[in-house]
């Protein structure tokens, strides 16, 4: 059979063929490639925004932003034609017809974006290029479709800047709204959003309002100021301003258009002490000329240029932008215009490491003193009714401690080394897996509650998942601005868990992890607070030596701490024997 006898799905008789869509139905796919979330449609119209020169930029979101977005900056503003063709399907003063888009110097050089978000919502435009009367433009949505007739454009009263307003997102695209997450949800990634294009960008004050509350405030004076408005006062208090200029080498060694082997690689923002830390990994932000950009390897530079000053399983709060020639940059390699290609990737992630390094070297870095953490009657006995000892460890003796860390034990013909921090992490967290299967994780009344203060995307995160955080045991309450009041915290220990632990569990939420996960995770943490550290066990006698090693053999997968490490190495005679010559 034929392609031509096949008939589609859609209705007996209709020849399934390649055939040619009509313009409508090609703008509301593209439109669908570009306009995916209320997210994308508020980072169109801040690089927009920033493209104008704004100084100031201002967005408000209704809801989970399909009700209304509102991007109001004051920079240069459009005349009445260019406000006119600014909707039309890929009209752009920032490319010219003939121009390569790699290379461009702007944030939002295609054209679609206006077209694409009106064939999505109704849009209006409001903008003045400093002339006494301004240009309305509304385009889309039910009343007003992009048609022969064009758009709507009637006078408009407004200082020099543009305003846009977006409403009923995806009113006519029912799949696409109802895949959306929840209002809560969506605006925590508009929040995050704003927040990447503040610090991207010091230079610009940005605001944030959330249904009439404003939930982000930076005062475009500098970096720091801006930490504070994203982050909160310790972290702005306690980082480091970077601003540096390295020279490179052109990858391959070759000469560039401009005649010269070596490119400037410009590196600003900030860094926050070690002593200031996430779990995850979305602290790190990282821009290019200004557009917030995810770049593993960038990201990965910033990290290792922290080297050993962050304690283990934690990560740095710090903003990078790099600034590079436009020709060195490819933003047209990812359809969201968050991925863009660097033609000196390795070198340029090594001048951002050597960067970081040298900004951190002298700082003040000292760490505060570790939350008190309840060691009494962590080492009770344990064994059979009769005292006997535990099959796994049975045959093994501690004769002794390394570095006031390890366990030194021998077993038969090996020498057992038992990481005693990992050990002891192993033991507290089957107990308290055993312990609260299935039931709440036991809390702590705050009297009075603990004000935390968050960055405008946690505050946002917590809003999220604040029935996910309650049943971990952490009951919070709005308090205004970015902060939220802690009444209650996990304390399976008796001992209340600080706010590092809370905001360890937001962001493994916001990462993705079911609650069931993120209990898992907050039990592994929480394990980790009272477990032995360096310099104590050193301390411990043999008795307490062979009840960890006991408890250690009483658990079921005793020889991996709950992050994954592993809690005992062996060495056996033989090794010792090939080492001094003999022969055993």
């Amino acid at each position: 059979m034929t392609g031509e006898e096949r008939t589609a799905g859609g209705g007996a008789g209709t020849p399934d063929r390649v055939r040619r869509l009509d313009p409508a139905t090609v703008d509301r796919i593209a439109a669908g490639e570009v306009v995916t979330r209320p997210a994308r449609v508020v980072g169109e119209l801040i690089d927009n925004a920033l493209d104008a020169g704004a100084s100031r930029v201002e967005v408000a979101v209704e809801g989970d932003g399909t009700d209304r977005i509102r991007v109001d900056d004051d920079g240069r503003g459009m005349s009445r034609e260019d406000a006119r063709l600014a909707v039309e399907r890929h009209a752009t003063s920032k490319l010219a017809p003939d121009g390569d888009p790699v290379g461009v110097g702007s944030l939002g050089f295609r054209g679609e974006a206006l077209a694409a978000i009106a064939e999505a919502a109704r849009l209006e435009l409001v903008t003045s290029d400093g002339d006494p009367v301004g240009t309305r433009v509304v385009v889309g949505g039910a009343a007003s479709d992009l048609d022969s007739d064009g758009p709507a454009v009637t006078d408009a009263g407004r200082a020099r800047g543009t305003t846009v307003v977006v409403e009923d997102l995806f009113a006519t695209r029912p799949a696409r709204r109802e895949s959306l997450a929840g209002s809560a949800a969506e605006f925590a990634r508009v929040s995050s959003l704003v927040a990447d294009y503040a610090l991207a960008n010091p230079g610009v004050a940005f605001t944030l309002d959330h249904d009439g509350s404003r939930t982000l405030s930076t005062p475009g004076s500098g970096i720091t100021e801006a930490l504070l408005g994203v982050y909160d006062r310790e972290t702005a208090s306690r980082s480091t301003e970077i601003a540096a200029s390295v020279e490179i080498e052109r990858e391959g060694g070759g000469v560039g258009g401009d005649g010269a082997a070596s490119t400037a690689v410009e590196v600003a923002g900030a860094l926050a002490y070690p002593s200031v830390t996430r779990s995850s990994r979305d602290h790190v932000r990282v821009s290019v000329n200004g557009r917030p950009v995810r770049n593993d390897r960038l990201a990965a530079a910033v990290r290792a240029g922290y080297g050993r000053l962050l304690p283990d399983g934690r990560e740095p709060v710090a903003t990078i932008d790099v600034s590079l020639q436009p020709a060195r940059v490819d933003p047209n390699v990812h359809p969201a215009k968050r991925e863009v290609g660097l033609r000196d990737a390795d070198a340029v992630a090594d001048a951002v490491e050597s960067v970081v390094a040298d900004a951190l070297t002298g700082a003040d870095l000292r760490r505060k003193a570790e939350v008190e953490t309840g060691l009494d009657g962590a080492l009770e006995p344990v064994g059979g009714e009769e005292g006997e000892r535990l099959a796994t460890f049975a045959d093994a003796d501690p004769i002794g401690t390394f570095c006031d860390l390890y366990l030194l034990v021998e077993a038969g013909d090996e020498l057992l080394v038992v990481d005693g921090h990992a050990a002891h992490e192993r033991v507290n967290y089957e107990w308290l897996a055993r312990a609260f299967d299935g039931e709440a994780v036991p809390t702590a009344d705050l009297d009075p509650p603990v004000a935390v203060s968050l960055s405008a995307d946690e505050a946002a995160a917590a809003e999220a998942h604040a029935d996910a955080l309650a049943a971990l045991g952490f009951e919070t309450e709005p308090f205004g601005g970015g902060t939220v009041r802690l009444r209650t915290v996990p304390a399976p220990f008796g001992h209340a868990v600080d706010a590092t632990a809370f905001r360890d569990a937001l962001a493994t939420l916001s990462g993705g992890a079911s609650p069931r996960d993120a209990r898992e995770t907050l039990l592994a943490d929480l394990a980790c607070h009272p477990s032995l550290k360096r310099g104590e066990i050193g301390d411990l006698d043999a008795e307490e030596l062979r009840s960890l090693l006991d408890r250690l053999g009483e658990c079921d997968r005793p020889y991996a701490c709950p992050h994954g490490r592993p809690t005992v190495l062996s060495v056996d005679e033989a090794t010792f024997a090939a080492g001094f010559g003999r022969d055993r």
